[in-house]
C-alpha cells in the first residue's frame, strides 16, 4: 500500500465541467439517499423500487447496495469494526463522486455506527444527504431472514453479526423513518420518491 505521507504530492485535478453544468444537463440535482437499518429491514428492496420508479420518471439514479459493493470494491474487507468503518468510508467516497456527477445515489447499507453515518453526511454535504432509517424490530427481521443470516448467526456460523453479536446504533435525527413492520414496499418507496422529487 502506498505510504500515506506520499499524499502530500497529490492535488485535486479540477474539471472544466462544473457540478452546476452536470445538473443542468440532467435537469436534476445530485443527491445521496442513505438507507440504514438491520439486515432484513427492507433497505435493498425499497431502494431497488425507488431506483426503478425514478428511472420511469426519467431521473438519473443509481443504487449502491452494500452486498453488491462487497463483491467488488470492498471484497477485501471483513466485518470487524475497523473493516466496517472502512467499508462505509469507501462507499461514502463513491457516493460523493456520484453526487458530484449529478446522480441521485441510493445507498443501502447497514452502516451500524452513528459516527460513520455522520462522516458520510459531512463528506457528501449536509444539503445533499438524506438519511432514511428503515426501521424493523429484530423479531421482524428474524422472521423475514431473506438470506438465512440470522439463523447462521444464532448457530455461531457468522461472527460480528449486526443485531445479534454486533451493535446497531439507531439514527437519532434521520430525515425519514420507514417502519416496514407497518408500511408496504409501495408505500415506503412512494414516500421516498416524493421527498426526492421535492429536493432535486
Amino acid at each position: 500500500m502506498k505510504n500515506l505521507d506520499e499524499r502530500k504530492n497529490l492535488s485535486w485535478d479540477r474539471s472544466k465541467v462544473s457540478y452546476e453544468d452536470r445538473c443542468g444537463i440532467l435537469k436534476q440535482k445530485g443527491l445521496v439517499v442513505w438507507f440504514t437499518g438491520l439486515s432484513g429491514s427492507g433497505k435493498s428492496t425499497i431502494s431497488a423500487e425507488v431506483e426503478y420508479e425514478l428511472f420511469k420518471r426519467g431521473k438519473a439514479a443509481y443504487r449502491l447496495d452494500g452486498d453488491n459493493i462487497r463483491h467488488g470494491l470492498n471484497s477485501d474487507l471483513g466485518f470487524s469494526e475497523e473493516h466496517r468503518n472502512e467499508n462505509i468510508r469507501r462507499i461514502t467516497e463513491a457516493a460523493a463522486l456520484f453526487k458530484d456527477a449529478g446522480i441521485i445515489t441510493l445507498v443501502s447499507v447497514i452502516s451500524p455506527y452513528r459516527r460513520m453515518r455522520e462522516f458520510a453526511r459531512e463528506r457528501i454535504g449536509r444539503d445533499s444527504f438524506v438519511e432514511v432509517y428503515v426501521k424493523a424490530d429484530i423479531e421482524t427481521c428474524i422472521s423475514r431472514d431473506p438470506k438465512g443470516l440470522y439463523k447462521k448467526a444464532a448457530n455461531g456460523e457468522i461472527s460480528n453479526f449486526t443485531g445479534i453479536s454486533s451493535v446497531y446504533e439507531e439514527p437519532q435525527n434521520p430525515e425519514i423513518i420507514l417502519d416496514t413492520g407497518i408500511l408496504s414496499v409501495k408505500d415506503s418507496s412512494g414516500l421516498i420518491i416524493n421527498y426526492i422529487l421535492k429536493r432535486t
